[in-house]
């Protein structure tokens, strides 16, 4: 059972001891959300929004104006304004606090469902959200949310800053709202419209799924809903407001999504997603994607079935679902072996391999404001750049694929050999030593004598690394 603690976590480190009963082990992290262990500095989502805020508008209205006739000097200020406001470090400090949950605190099955969760509700590269929003998002939003409903995640994903403004939702007015009828709309030539993105997402990917069968209309309906729903817009805050209801911008009158009748207002919002995650649908949706994501690329009814109850009986409870989802990982454990995504692997590399990893909150917080990043600082967000990962930088609203199929290319795995050389460069190991290699086998593998023999091919330490970290029971779980 010893792949176990890969599946639903990131191994067992060389100085940690293996839990005697894995299952219970796994279980137990996963009703409280406790503090986060990174012990440097951590900024709110407020803090970094007024850092894009201050990019957004100096660029938009003082650098383009004052510099649109010398595109040099334009970039020269542009790259200033970039480390002025920050904008090559904050990625790099969330995704240490990330990694740092998934290496060093106590709850690494927490930090691995938080990981998927954040995907399930992913906010592409848009905007340069990554570089301000992303990882707060995933940090303030997601992760408190895990031991909640999922209604209750869903319905805060939704109103967040950061979704509102990836799909686009401050843009959506009714077209028989009171804002559709202003003198400013004519006389500008914007009449109202909806924006359907939002809506589109939360049946499509949040909620139930395309094999709930909603229609066109239905997107429309919900996008009426979802009207008013905006950033609250200023000449000095531009679109970097908070979120407010902006009755005026609503679609008056009533909605029918999926066969149900909707009254016009505020409160209506709630109670839609309260219908949408009950629907038999999402149940099944999020059973699959958690199937997906930890055990297997094509979960089976009797797998997904103890998931679904589970959000039945529990009335969508995270924890119970979450809970149900390891024993059925647990059950599955010696039939089905998942492939890692590059993000993943690399995580079990450096807990496994005790690296460096990631910069300390030490080296994290000695980033001054208005200087510009050193390579260890932003050491994070290349590496996984480079790996094809980006937890933050997903090309599509729906994510980062589960499917193994996109994760196995020939240069992907290239990527993979590569880092693991590399990884002998932040190792806490100083030459070949072998018995740390027989300790962190013997933990994580239920055929260590086979691992031991293939590695000892070699003499080099990091020619062992790339070879452990390659081999075919280290890349699947």
């Amino acid at each position: 059972m010893k792949n176990f603690f890969r599946k639903v976590a990131f191994g067992i480190g060389p100085n940690e001891e293996v839990p005697s009963d894995p299952l219970n082990w796994a279980l137990s992290q996963i009703n409280e959300i406790p503090d986060l262990s990174w012990q440097g500095k951590i900024f709110s989502e407020k803090e970094l929004r007024k850092h894009y805020r201050n990019y957004v508008y100096n660029d938009r209205k003082v650098l383009r104006k004052k510099y649109k006739d010398d595109k040099t000097l334009y970039k020269t200020y542009k790259d200033l304004l970039r480390h002025e406001t920050g904008q090559k470090f904050w990625e790099s400090l969330e995704i240490s606090i990330r990694h740092n949950e998934g290496i060093n605190s106590q709850n690494p099955v927490l930090a691995k469902l938080w990981m998927f969760w954040g995907n399930f509700f992913a906010i592409s590269e848009k905007d340069m959200l990554a570089y301000y929003s992303t990882g707060p998002y995933q940090r303030e939003i997601i992760r408190p949310n895990l031991n909640q409903t999922f209604e209750k995640m869903v319905y805060d994903a939704t109103t967040s800053w950061a979704m509102i403004h990836h799909l686009d939702n401050s843009e959506s007015a009714g077209p028989k709202s009171v804002t559709a009828s202003q003198e400013w709309r004519r006389r500008k030539k914007r009449p109202a419209t909806i924006n359907e993105n939002h809506a589109r997402e939360l049946l499509e990917l949040h909620t139930v799924s395309p094999k709930a069968g909603y229609t066109q209309e239905d997107v429309i309906q919900l996008a009426y809903i979802m009207t008013g729903w905006q950033q609250r817009w200023s000449k000095q805050k531009l679109e970097t407001g908070n979120v407010w209801f902006n009755s005026e911008y609503h679609q008056p009158g009533k909605k029918n999504v999926l066969g149900k009748e909707y009254k016009s207002g505020k409160k209506s919002l709630a109670v839609v997603i309260k219908d949408l995650v009950n629907h038999p649908n999402c149940r099944d949706f999020v059973a699959d994607r958690l199937c997906k994501f930890l055990i297997t690329d094509e979960p089976t009814k009797q797998m997904k079935q103890p998931i679904i109850d589970a959000f039945k009986k529990s009335d969508g409870f995270l924890p119970e679902i979450h809970k149900a989802v390891i024993k059925v990982a647990f059950e599955n454990n010696n039939k089905f072996k998942k492939f890692q995504t590059p993000e993943n692997w690399f995580i079990q590399v450096a807990k496994i391999g005790d690296l460096q990893w990631p910069p300390s909150p030490k080296v994290m917080d000695s980033y001054e404001l208005g200087t510009k990043p050193s390579r260890k600082q932003r050491s994070p967000e290349r590496l996984l750049r480079n790996l094809g990962h980006h937890p933050y930088r997903a090309k599509q609203p729906n994510g980062w694929p589960d499917h193994s199929d996109e994760w196995i290319s020939p240069e992907l795995l290239i990527r993979r050999l590569v880092y693991a050389k590399l990884s002998h460069s932040f190792s806490k190991i100083e030459n070949n030593n072998n018995e740390y290699y027989e300790n962190i086998v013997q933990k994580n593998f239920d055929n260590p004598g086979k691992i031991m023999k293939y590695l000892n091919q070699k003499n080099r330490t990091i020619e062992k690394q790339t070879l452990l970290f390659n081999h075919p029971e280290f890349l699947k779980s």
